[in-house]
This record gives structure tokens, sequence and C-alpha cells, in this order.
């Protein structure tokens, strides 16, 4: 049996962790022969925002946000939103403001210090023009307070790793959000009430994405345990089943949400596309 001709875009990975300094090339290869031809790697400190560029302006296909994710926004201040908005204005490959948004499950960072600071990269976003990325955990309820208050009403941007219910999707949705998915989909306990959740959310608000070096899918965490991108076409390929949709007329779908949230202009190649019978 053939494998499905695809051509996807991992919207949110990790390829300035340190587990690739090594072998980053190596990386990019195989996810180009796994059909992955575009990636966002997402920044979640000024320092990390930096590599983050770095890797997009040297590699084609890359691309980058910069942000200060919730665990770090205890470290967060005024003169690191300005240094993260004088990268965003020196290179056209970021393309997005995040990781940022509410975690309060581990709380590395206290309440307050993470609401303060999640509602000003808001703002900052807002400033950039740049569609945001965000992330959300246990914050119960909180997290949709702070973006129906301080998004205005032409902001957009994705939930990453949606791990919600099924009013929070409906909100979310509500918002003009789109929803990222994760390698969990694939996990079978865990990821079982997200398998019922995915076929409520529209075509047109469908991401996919590995959240690299975390959250390696079924079955290539049985052998490996750093996810990449090239594994996002495990995701993708069990979110087609489990919506009963065919991988060929998803996987342009999926590829034009992400081009058109993060302003990138790269049509999905007609040739890219398996040939007709």
């Amino acid at each position: 049996m053939s494998l499905p001709q695809i051509r996807l875009f991992d919207s949110h990975c990790h390829l300035d962790d340190k587990s690739f300094d090594r072998d980053i090339g190596a990386v990019l290869s195989r996810a180009g022969r796994a059909g992955v031809k575009a990636c966002m790697v997402v920044g979640v400190s000024p320092e990390s925002s930096e590599k983050a560029v770095q890797m997009a302006e040297r590699f084609e296909g890359v691309f980058a946000s910069v942000g200060i994710h919730p665990h770090d926004a205890v470290q967060c201040d005024e003169a690191a939103l300005q240094r993260l908005s004088g990268l965003a204005a020196f290179s056209e490959k970021i393309r997005a403001w995040g990781e940022t948004g509410l975690d309060f499950n581990r709380m590395y960072s206290p309440r307050a210090v993470q609401e303060k600071w999640f509602g000003r990269q808001i703002d900052k976003a807002r400033e950039t023009g740049l569609p945001l990325i965000f992330h959300e955990r246990d914050s119960n309820g909180r997290f949709l307070e702070i973006l129906k208050s301080d998004m205005s009403p032409e902001q957009t941007g994705v939930v990453h790793c949606f791990s919600g219910n099924r009013n929070e999707l409906s909100a979310y949705l509500d918002l003009g959000l789109y929803i990222g998915i994760t390698g969990v989909v694939t996990i079978k306990t865990r990821g079982e009430e997200l398998r019922q959740l995915v076929n409520h959310i529209p075509d047109d608000r469908l991401l996919v994405e590995t959240d690299a070096p975390y959250l390696t899918p079924t079955p290539d965490r049985n052998r490996v345990k750093r996810n990449e991108p090239a594994f996002v076409r495990t995701v993708f390929l069990k979110l087609a089943e489990v919506r009963g949709q065919s991988p060929e007329r998803l996987a342009p779908v999926i590829w034009d949400n992400a081009c058109r949230l993060f302003g990138i202009n790269m049509p999905y190649r007609a040739e890219d596309l398996p040939e007709k019978d």
C-alpha cells in the first residue's frame, strides 16, 4: 500500500531546544522526506526566540515566533518585551507572537505575574500585527476571560496543543481562533477525549503540530523518545482517520490554514499532490 503524497506544515515545534543542536540538518532532512515542507519554531523566552529567529533565517521553510511562556513570566519585564518587538521588526521570517498564555498546573510563575504579562503580550502582538500562539493549562476559565477582555476583534491566533472540553472548544472557535492538534490524538487512553472533540472543529480552523521535542506520537514513541517535525505526519494521518477524511483532501486545507494564520505566501503546490487515475 503506497503512502499518500501530502505536504504538511508543523505549526508548533521547539527546534531551538538543545536536543537538536547536533543534528538539526538531519532532522530537517527527515522532515522534508516525510512531506513536512514548513515548520514554525516557537520562542518561549527572549533567548530561545533569538535562537528561533536565527534558525529561521538559516533554513528554507522554517519560520519563527517570539514570546515568553507562562512558565517564564516571572522573568518578563517591559525591556524583555521591547527586545522581542525589536526582533519582530528585524526579520520577515517572524510570523507569530508566542508562546504565551496561562499555566496554573505547574505554577513556575505566580498566577498574578502570568496574567499581567499574558495581557501585555496580547498588546504587543496587536502592536506588531502578529497572530498569537497560546498555551493554556488548568486555568479554570481565566484564560478565556483574558482573551475576551484583552484581544481586539482583528486579532487571531491558535490554541496550541488543545486539551480542553467541548465548551472551551466552542468558545475558542467563537473568538475566531485556530486549534492545534498534537500527537496526544494518537495516544490510546490520554487522547480518547481529544479524538471525540476533533470532529467538532471546522476544516478551516485545524492545524497540526508536534511540539517537538515533546509529545512524541504513537507509534513513533515506541522507538524514539525525542519528537521531531517528521512525526507531524503521524499526527495528521491519525487526525484524518478519526475525522473520516481523505488525507489527500485534508492536507491542502490544513496547509492553507497555517499559511493564512501566519501570513505566509506558500501555496500548496500541484506537484505535491498525487496524480489522478
